[in-house]
């Protein structure tokens, strides 16, 4: 097997790799700081679509990590890049918060409920069935299903969530209509997120605490790929996935230092 080049950029997931439940994980300040210290390119990337990368730069602020709004990709901006490539200057219908909307309304699309050109549901916290009813019937009357990201739980203090996926296979149950998903494992977002920060996938890695989202995608995207045992995947489930990580570290404290 030829030898992997050096790691030059790192993309890290957020939750369960950086933060968990609000509080960072011990040795995600030392990961940002010595990312930002040595220059390398780096992104933070999460699937949830709610926030702003604004939003979430000043969340990680008050948790005392400090990453630049320009450092940060999320699945709405992942799927506005879709959108803006394959369609420029469309329509949507979108079920979402404002990290999508504003991604949306950035990239010059129009919301709307009358013959949008797609549909796109997002993460909320406020599905309404007076709104899923409306992405039924405007997918059956033609609009393309897209949706953020293929989650169906999102965490919380009292448990786990439905998300995206969840509220995705219900519409899809409705109209026989598989929606195309922007966000992790999907390499798409990977490789968007690199070309934004001038990356290549060779000398790339991937750190994540989920295999059926982040280290897939890592995988797919051609890069190393690090998981992390602070998340949802434990060390006893990996051997059920038909594919491995190029290495499994207890946390991201095993990794400042690398960079």
């Amino acid at each position: 097997m030829a030898e992997r080049k050096p790691i030059e950029s790192w993309l890290t997931d957020m939750d369960g790799v950086l933060i968990h439940e609000g509080v960072p994980i011990p040795g995600a300040d030392a990961f940002i700081r010595k990312l930002r210290e040595t220059g390398k390119p780096f992104l933070v990337l999460t699937n949830n679509s709610m926030y702003t990368a604004r939003d979430l730069h000043a969340r990680l602020f008050r948790m005392g990590l400090e990453v630049p709004v320009e450092n940060i990709w999320t699945s709405a901006l992942a799927t506005a890049k879709f959108l803006d490539d394959q369609r420029p200057g469309g329509t949507a219908y979108v079920i979402g918060e404002a990290g999508l909307t504003t991604a949306l309304h950035d990239i010059g699309y129009v919301l709307t409920d009358h013959d949008p050109d797609y549909v796109v549901l997002g993460e909320t916290r406020t599905y309404s069935f007076e709104a899923m009813t409306k992405a039924v019937r405007l997918i059956n009357a033609g609009a393309r299903f897209i949706c953020t990201n293929p989650d169906e739980t999102g965490p919380s203090l009292e448990g786990p969530l439905p998300a995206t996926g969840s509220v995705a296979a219900l519409i899809t149950k409705a109209t026989g209509k598989e929606p195309y998903f922007a966000g992790k494992p999907n390499p798409l977002m990977m490789r968007t997120g690199l070309n934004a920060i001038g990356a290549h996938s060779e000398t790339s890695a991937m750190i994540g605490d989920r295999m059926d989202t982040d280290i897939l995608a890592g995988l797919e995207a051609g890069m190393q790929t690090f998981l992390v045992l602070t998340g949802l995947t434990s060390e006893a489930e990996i051997d059920r996935f038909p594919f491995r990580p190029s290495k499994i570290v207890k946390s991201i404290a095993d990794i400042v230092d690398r960079v």
